[in-house]
């Protein structure tokens, strides 16, 4: 189990996943923020609801930089249904990484995916994930319904 779904469940969000998209687009921008050459990325866009009555949990959009690793799952799929499962079979396994949290009111295609009215706020959360040679392997956008998700930091 991930770590997204190990959390829903332990919440008991009963969380049903839908992927929006699975393919390769360039994004010179993001590769610019990364600081990477390669401009293309595989785009896993995926939808969480509540599979009991269908209430909006969240939108994940992640960006994997193109890599001979990678470059067969838009045609294949991700490995067993999972991001993480994907990653870890191709040797690209996460050690570091940085995260930013706020909040950001849902624009009309994200409330339409959601089923939320428009302006509806939402975490948004943005975590950049490094292999330990720093090598970039994801960089994801999440929309999180605060219902069901919370920023606890100790220090």
């Amino acid at each position: 189990m991930t770590r997204w779904s190990r959390a829903l469940a332990n919440a008991g969000a009963n969380a049903e996943t839908r992927t929006l998209r699975l393919e390769v687009i360039e994004d010179p921008d993001l590769a610019a923020l990364l600081g990477i050459e390669n401009p293309f990325f595989i785009a896993v866009d995926r939808v969480r609801t509540n599979a009991s009555d269908g209430h909006a949990i969240s939108i994940e959009r992640s960006r994997l930089p193109l890599s001979p690793e990678l470059e067969d799952v838009p045609l294949r799929g991700l490995r067993e249904g999972s991001l993480h499962q994907t990653l870890r079979g191709a040797g690209l396994i996460p050690d570091h990484g940085e995260e930013w949290v706020g909040i950001e009111m849902l624009n009309p295609e994200d409330a339409a995916i959601l089923g939320c009215p428009q302006g509806t706020p939402f975490l948004r959360g943005c975590r950049l994930t490094r292999a330990a040679d720093d090598r970039p392997i994801e960089y994801v956008t999440s929309l999180l319904n605060p219902a069901h998700f919370a920023l606890h930091m100790r220090f």
